[in-house]
Protein backbone atom coordinates (compact mmCIF):
# COMPACT_ATOMS: atom_id res chain seq x y z
CA UNK A 1 0.00 0.00 0.00
CA UNK A 2 1.19 3.59 -0.93
CA UNK A 3 -0.36 6.83 0.13
CA UNK A 4 -0.50 10.14 -2.66
CA UNK A 5 -2.64 13.04 -1.92
CA UNK A 6 -5.27 11.67 -0.07
CA UNK A 7 -5.37 8.23 -2.06
CA UNK A 8 -4.45 4.83 -1.05
CA UNK A 9 -2.93 2.68 -3.50
CA UNK A 10 -3.73 -1.01 -3.05
CA UNK A 11 -1.48 -3.44 -4.60
CA UNK A 12 -0.97 -7.02 -4.34
CA UNK A 13 1.84 -8.99 -4.85
CA UNK A 14 1.80 -12.60 -6.50
CA UNK A 15 3.92 -15.29 -5.92
CA UNK A 16 7.61 -14.84 -7.53
CA UNK A 17 7.04 -11.31 -6.94
CA UNK A 18 5.08 -9.77 -9.88
CA UNK A 19 2.95 -6.81 -8.51
CA UNK A 20 -0.59 -6.29 -9.16
CA UNK A 21 -2.76 -2.76 -8.71
CA UNK A 22 -5.83 -3.80 -7.48
CA UNK A 23 -7.76 -0.43 -6.27
CA UNK A 24 -7.51 2.50 -5.15
CA UNK A 25 -9.19 4.24 -1.96
CA UNK A 26 -10.37 7.95 -1.54
CA UNK A 27 -10.63 9.05 2.40
CA UNK A 28 -13.49 10.99 2.68
CA UNK A 29 -13.48 12.28 6.41
CA UNK A 30 -14.57 8.97 7.86
CA UNK A 31 -12.81 6.38 9.30
CA UNK A 32 -14.55 3.55 8.04
CA UNK A 33 -15.78 4.94 4.64
CA UNK A 34 -13.80 5.17 1.69
CA UNK A 35 -14.39 5.53 -2.03
CA UNK A 36 -13.05 3.09 -3.97
CA UNK A 37 -12.31 3.05 -7.74
CA UNK A 38 -10.66 -0.79 -9.73
CA UNK A 39 -7.65 -0.82 -11.32
CA UNK A 40 -8.37 -1.00 -15.03
CA UNK A 41 -5.23 -2.94 -16.94
CA UNK A 42 -6.72 -1.82 -19.94
CA UNK A 43 -6.01 2.08 -19.26
CA UNK A 44 -3.20 1.25 -16.86
CA UNK A 45 -5.06 3.34 -14.96
CA UNK A 46 -8.18 3.40 -11.86
CA UNK A 47 -11.94 4.09 -12.61
CA UNK A 48 -14.04 5.01 -9.86
CA UNK A 49 -16.46 2.16 -9.39
CA UNK A 50 -19.58 0.51 -6.95
CA UNK A 51 -18.99 -2.05 -4.42
CA UNK A 52 -20.68 -4.98 -4.19
CA UNK A 53 -23.05 -3.45 -1.36
CA UNK A 54 -24.18 -1.00 -4.68
CA UNK A 55 -22.41 2.07 -2.95
CA UNK A 56 -19.95 3.61 -4.07
CA UNK A 57 -17.72 3.99 -0.50
CA UNK A 58 -17.29 1.38 2.31
CA UNK A 59 -14.76 -0.07 4.63
CA UNK A 60 -11.54 -1.09 2.98
CA UNK A 61 -11.72 -4.67 3.78
CA UNK A 62 -15.07 -4.19 1.56
CA UNK A 63 -12.94 -2.80 -1.05
CA UNK A 64 -10.47 -5.39 -0.85
CA UNK A 65 -12.25 -8.37 -1.12
CA UNK A 66 -13.59 -6.68 -4.04
CA UNK A 67 -10.71 -6.22 -5.87
CA UNK A 68 -9.26 -9.44 -5.34
CA UNK A 69 -12.47 -11.15 -6.55
CA UNK A 70 -12.76 -9.57 -9.63
CA UNK A 71 -8.92 -9.71 -10.24
CA UNK A 72 -8.04 -13.34 -8.61
CA UNK A 73 -11.23 -15.06 -10.50
CA UNK A 74 -13.11 -15.59 -6.53
CA UNK A 75 -16.79 -14.35 -6.67
CA UNK A 76 -17.44 -15.67 -3.32
CA UNK A 77 -15.08 -12.73 -1.93
CA UNK A 78 -18.49 -10.14 -2.18
CA UNK A 79 -21.63 -12.28 -2.53
CA UNK A 80 -21.90 -11.62 1.35
CA UNK A 81 -20.66 -8.25 1.41
CA UNK A 82 -21.79 -6.29 4.35
CA UNK A 83 -23.07 -2.96 4.45
CA UNK A 84 -21.26 -0.13 6.10
CA UNK A 85 -23.19 2.66 5.20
Amino acid sequence: MRFRAGFAYVTGTLPGGQALPLCRLRFGGVLHTWGFAIYLASRDGYQDNVLPSGYPAGSPEEALDCACGLYLNDPTAWTNAPSTI
